[in-house]
């Protein structure tokens, strides 16, 4: 089984888009998959959203869990990992701004013996695409990401080229090994989670990704860049003298096939 998790707050309206895709998404598969909204403390209806989605369009695979109040990213995409039953195991932005043929690409990559897969909106095969009005906002964001990865290239042991792109993928072991471990409940958590993976000896592979831009939506403003900055330090100090036992070696898997 394929576990695909989203953790979500507040997503209003959004949830019924990403509702319908991950429903066709469902029909044209032949592999086992779960997917699991984690409704981090949401207030806006989302879950009385999702109750309606479900009796329009039902689907055993896809259920939610919520709980209050807002807990932050990171411990909604540890709850969600923990609590899935999947072989692999995927996590993605609500608003899918990386498509199904991304998460595929994440399954397929795990499938084939990566025990660790992350998009890199960085990567040479990665595309963007986005409305005209909206090139200046991007290439603000782009600056600003430039920056937050000068900051964890200085202050953690880890030098993927994009530690905070929305869509990464684990083996059921590592999430079982590793994130009982973590603690960052921010926005942080990606950088945690390759920190200990890194401690480990667990290596990531990166992947290209085609990531869409349909609003000028952020939960990167300043005063978030400057609490994932303490994140930062405070994933340093917790992890200066701590280790990891690294895995037993897992042999990859039979291949992900695709629908016709």
């Amino acid at each position: 089984m394929i576990s695909l998790v989203l953790p979500s707050y507040n997503p209003g309206d959004g949830i019924v888009r990403t509702w319908r895709i991950l429903h066709e998404f469902l029909r044209t598969q032949k592999r086992d998959w779960e997917i699991l909204f984690v409704l981090d403390g949401c207030s806006d209806g989302t879950e009385q959203r999702l109750e309606q989605l479900a009796k329009e369009l039902p689907d055993s695979r896809m259920r939610w869990l919520a709980y209050s109040p807002n807990r932050g990213k990171g411990y909604a995409v540890r709850r969600g990992l923990l609590d899935v039953n999947g072989e692999y195991r995927i996590f993605t932005d609500v608003d899918l701004a990386y498509g199904t043929e991304d998460i595929l690409r994440v399954a397929e990559a795990l499938q084939a013996g990566t025990l660790l897969a992350t998009a890199s909106r960085n990567h040479p095969e990665s595309e963007i695409h986005l409305p005209a009005h909206l090139l200046g906002y991007v290439c603000a964001r782009q600056w600003q990401s430039r920056a937050f990865h000068f900051a964890v290239r200085s202050i953690l042991p880890i030098r993927h080229s994009d530690t905070q792109a929305g869509l990464k993928g684990l083996t059921a072991q590592v999430a079982e090994h590793v994130l009982p471990h973590l603690s960052c409940d921010g926005f942080g958590f990606d950088c945690e989670l390759l920190t200990a993976c890194h401690r480990a000896g667990i290596t990531a592979t990166e992947l290209p990704v085609r990531v869409r831009y349909d609003g000028l939506a952020s939960t990167t403003g300043s005063r978030t860049g400057l609490q994932m900055l303490r994140e930062l330090f405070a994933i340093r100090r917790s992890w200066k003298h701590r280790t990891l036992p690294p895995l037993p070696q897992v042999l990859p898997s039979e291949p992900l096939r695709k629908a016709a």
